[in-house]
């Protein structure tokens, strides 16, 4: 198992508030992927009138909440699990899976390895090539793919490439793993934010497949991650039933369960996060491109990974410039298979990504 360093997290502002002597609520994190508009106004003001839910507990079955996700995610409510963010739902698939040895592609986040591991499992990496701009060669891919392995993990889009792999793609690999009787999970946590979500998303081969499950949640793309709400879809029937025999019942509260049936509802703000992303995304990637100090691969996500090309400077430098201005960008040095030149960052209004790019050109122009 490849060891990590620590490193600055998203939601490590305590710690760099504590070393660097910024306070937190000074600090606009492009490190943490959220959606930069905040939860919406229809969230905020109407579940500030639901407090008194908490005096009852919610439905066992989540039924109300699973209708609207099936709707929004175009799939059927009996193919849905609820969870405590998808970090519970990933935890409770691999431990009712219990996989003895599985695939993930490098880099990717560390979630996966660890739930693995635990679980008493080992991990293979296959690594996504910078000279392919971290694109997946398929083909290849799935000659890697064989009996001895039970399941596969792919984050679609991937972090922290930003990389995707489109619907087609994704059948030969679920056709190759059928043959093997490989299991496959999808992390979808940011395939919402992509101007091509209908291409990538695997929800509908969900239809088709036994051995696929999709995972999503509410952290980023709704500004929520507070809120610990996240959901599967399988068409795995008997999976459904291991995996709600083995959850805690009510593990999503009752100002959770509604502010889920207010958010998956609200296509204003859906519509709104979409065209902010979709425009600042090609603009700074654009910017980027023109410089010869650095190399920006192509992002599918809200994120993108960079590559620091000038002599000199490297993540850790750039890190400390940025913070020091009250900008926190990944250092991607922890993630394998990247070392010390490569930085991820988000995006964020515009006015914000033109700090950053700012604070960039002091450094690299």
């Amino acid at each position: 198992m490849l060891k990590h360093k620590d490193h600055f997290h998203g939601s490590d502002l305590e710690k760099i508030e504590q070393i660097y002597g910024i306070k937190k609520e000074e600090i606009i994190s492009f490190s943490a992927n959220v959606n930069p508009l905040g939860i919406s106004s229809h969230l905020r003001d109407s579940l500030s009138t639901q407090l008194d839910a908490i005096t009852t507990y919610p439905d066992r079955e989540y039924k109300a909440l699973r209708s609207c996700i099936a709707e929004y995610a175009n799939t059927q409510q009996e193919n849905i699990i609820v969870g405590n963010g998808s970090t519970e739902l990933i935890s409770l698939f691999i431990q009712t899976y219990h996989p003895k040895k599985a695939m993930v592609l490098g880099p990717t986040y560390s979630e996966y390895e660890r739930e693995i591991t635990l679980g008493g499992g080992t991990t293979l990496y296959y690594p996504l090539r910078e000279e392919q701009d971290f694109h997946m060669d398929v083909h290849d891919f799935c000659s890697h793919l064989h009996e001895g392995l039970d399941l596969l993990v792919l984050c679609n889009p991937n972090n922290p490439t930003s990389s995707a792999i489109n619907s087609v793609q994704m059948r030969q690999i679920l056709d190759t793993c059928l043959q093997y009787g490989i299991f496959v999970m999808v992390d979808e946590t940011y395939v919402e934010f992509t101007d091509a979500g209908d291409h990538i998303t695997s929800i509908p081969l969900t239809n088709y497949y036994t051995n696929l499950i999709i995972l999503r949640g509410t952290s980023k793309f709704f500004s929520a991650p507070g809120l610990r709400l996240g959901y599967a879809v399988t068409g795995n029937q008997d999976l459904i039933k291991q995996i709600n025999t083995r959850q805690n019942p009510w593990s999503i509260n009752s100002l959770a369960e509604i502010a889920g049936r207010l958010m998956f509802q609200d296509k204003d703000y859906v519509k709104k996060t979409q065209n902010l992303i979709n425009g600042e995304r090609d603009r700074i990637y654009n910017l980027l491109s023109d410089w010869d100090s650095v190399k920006v691969y192509k992002p599918m996500g809200n994120f993108m990974l960079v590559r620091i090309l000038k002599k000199g400077v490297d993540a850790e430098t750039l890190f400390d410039h940025c913070i020091r201005k009250g900008l926190m960008i990944r250092n991607c040095s922890t993630f394998p298979f990247l070392d010390n030149s490569f930085i991820r960052f988000c995006i964020m209004l515009p006015e914000e990504n033109d700090r950053l790019m700012s604070a960039f050109a002091e450094l690299l122009k």
